[in-house]
């Protein structure tokens, strides 16, 4: 998560504004991304083998999992269907196996074709072995959003959408739960519950135990995620209901928290402020991270420029409006 540029103050949160906070509460968008049944489906079939993969070979199962779900349109490409190739891997040099020919980037390029599924899924770990990508094995398992980027980076598609792309799938699926050895919350007849334990002097003491600094920028109340926080931690923290603090940073209760990352405290603006009126992407934003970089509903963000949020993925150069121009 990129620091906030803007001019911030640091103050210690007291009690009365953590109580303040805790009466905010937005109801969750009404132009939020919805789920696709067709990739809830294919999720629910190949999860376990792409946390399989992960274990042997150190790949995180949600990039597994994403580049499957976009290079076969979650398995109903011809090139899926057909052949059973779910990662749109070409022939290359080395391939000594079947193959099929379709134009992509150019005409009649030749692709490997596989007798199984599965056998697609294990190909795809064996060819991110090769040299170029050996770098991405340096990071984390969790860190999908370093292995995407270093993916598009690496040359594995020339869609300079791509990482952005992938980050978008496994954030609105939850695919990150598969890089714990988890199913998404979706999967689950109920989602985990958070339940702090119970205590008579919690208030009294609140503001004694408080292990954040809070921070004031864009008019929002805000603190800085700290290794092994996450939504459910910071919000019993302040006092706040989980679900609402997640609510108000745009995300669902077990989205992962890296270190450095902005939790907002309260309800985010409609737009940003004056002096930033726009914003280029770079590859690995998310309209997510942008949103949270400068302090801004999702749904608004969305509503500037007029985009739709069950199509649109930002692209490497596009340019978003943070302002109404008007």
């Amino acid at each position: 998560m990129k620091e906030i540029n803007n001019r911030k103050r640091s103050i210690s949160i007291p009690k009365q504004w953590v109580s303040i906070v805790a009466l905010l509460f937005i109801a969750v968008s009404a132009h939020a991304q919805k789920m696709n049944v067709a990739y809830q489906e294919y999720i629910r079939k190949y999860a376990l083998e792409c946390i399989q993969q992960m274990q042997s070979h150190d790949i995180p199962a949600s990039i597994t999992m994403a580049q499957g779900l976009l290079e076969s349109n979650a398995g109903r490409s011809s090139l899926a269907s057909d052949h059973n190739n779910h990662f749109g891997i070409k022939c290359h040099r080395t391939w000594q196996g079947a193959r099929t020919y379709k134009d992509d980037d150019l005409a009649d390029e030749c692709f490997r074709s596989y007798d199984e599924d599965l056998d697609s899924f294990r190909d795809h770990s064996f060819f991110l072995k090769q040299p170029r990508y050996q770098r991405l094995y340096k990071l984390k398992k969790t860190d999908y959003i370093g292995w995407a980027k270093g993916l598009q980076t690496a040359g594995y598609a020339t869609d300079k959408g791509y990482a952005n792309k992938l980050i978008s799938l496994i954030e609105l699926y939850g695919l990150y739960e598969l890089d714990k050895g988890r199913y998404p919350y979706w999967m689950s007849e109920s989602s985990p519950k958070y339940r702090p334990e119970k205590s008579q002097n919690r208030g009294r003491d609140l503001a004694s135990t408080l292990k954040h600094e809070g921070f004031i920028s864009y008019g929002l109340l805000y603190v800085i995620a700290q290794e092994g926080d996450s939504y459910s931690s910071i919000a019993y923290e302040m006092n706040i209901k989980p679900n609402t603090l997640a609510e108000y940073n745009d995300v669902p209760l077990d989205f992962p928290l890296r270190e450095g990352d902005i939790v907002y405290l309260q309800k985010k603006n409609k737009q940003a402020t004056e002096q930033y009126p726009d914003h280029v992407v770079s590859i690995g934003e998310s309209m997510h991270s942008i949103s949270q970089r400068y302090g801004i509903r999702v749904e608004y963000l969305y509503r500037l420029n007029q985009l739709d949020p069950e199509t649109y993925v930002p692209e490497e150069g596009d340019v978003l409006m943070l302002r109404n121009s008007q």
